[in-house]
Parts: C-alpha cells; structure tokens; sequence
C-alpha cells in the first residue's frame, strides 16, 4: 500500500508544478505603455485583380517614441501578425485571408501530378480572447517581451483596390 501513496504522491506533486508553472508563464497585460500612441484603426481590402487576395491591416499611429521601444506583434481577431513599423510613426500588421486568393492545388488520382501542392498553413490560436474591436500589441522593453491591449479599434471602410488597367494597343 505504501507504493501506492508514493506514486499518489509525486503524482500530485506533478500536477501542483505543472498548474503553477502554467500561471507564471502566463501574458500579463501592462497598465501603461512606454510610447504615445494616436490613432488605432483597422481596414480590411480587396484585391481588384481575380485572385489577387484579400485581408485586413491594423494601423497603429506613433506619436511619440522617446524610448525606442521596439514593436513586435499585433493580435487581433484571432490572428497574430508582425508589425512593421513605417518612418517611426506608423506601426502596421497585415493579415491576409483566403477570399479572392489564388488555389493551387492539384488533386488527381496520380500521386506524381499533385507533387507540386503546398503544404496549407494553419492559424495559430493566439493566447488572449479579445473583443472584435479590441487588440493586443507586444512589444520589446530591453529583453522583456510585454504586452499591451487597446480597446475601441475604429473601423474604416473597406479599401476595394482598382483592377489591372486593360492594355489597348
């Protein structure tokens, strides 16, 4: 009986450790952020091109940057995205969709004639559960990474790109 109250014991022990590792290795929001931010607003676009893709981008006005804090990520909707930060005061995050993209797969029953389909990517589950209009910003604060959520995303209208101009000669 006493083999059993020791695997019972390391047992819960294990669990105590796993459960409170979980919590230390868990986001924690910050209350404020080290840069002035203005305007943060989303806009999803359409490629006017048959297949020429879709998405939405996240724009993210820096006022104010004194101590170099270097952007990383953007998490929105349930997608996580790069930013890139354009002239230091526009930090932007792209998200590309599958609408109106193209689709190259080949499907046959010759094992040869599908050698060249991609491999599909997934989506990674991002770890907050945020609101539509709601994002969360990651950021580089010396060796520390940290993050920040902005409430209330404006949304602009969607941004239809002009199709290919027809070439008349």
């Amino acid at each position: 009986m006493s083999y059993l109250k020791k695997i019972g014991f390391f047992l819960t022990l294990f669990f105590i450790v796993i459960v409170v590792s979980h919590c230390s290795s868990a986001q924690k929001l910050q209350t404020s952020l080290p840069l002035k931010i203005g305007d943060v607003y989303y806009q999803n676009w359409i490629s006017g091109v048959n297949q020429g893709g879709s998405g939405t981008n996240i724009y993210i006005q820096i006022t104010s940057n004194t101590k170099q804090i270097e952007l990383d990520s953007v998490y929105f909707q349930g997608k996580v995205a790069k930013l890139e930060v354009t002239n230091k005061i526009l930090a932007i995050g792209r998200f590309k969709s599958n609408i109106n993209s193209k689709k190259d797969i080949v499907m046959s029953n010759e094992p040869y004639a599908e050698y060249g389909n991609k491999v599909p990517t997934l989506t990674k589950k991002t770890p907050f559960d945020l609101k539509e209009n709601q994002c969360i910003i990651s950021y580089k604060e010396g060796n520390k990474i940290k993050y920040f959520m902005i409430d209330n995303v404006r949304k602009k209208e969607l941004l239809p790109y002009p199709s290919a101009p027809n070439n008349k000669e």
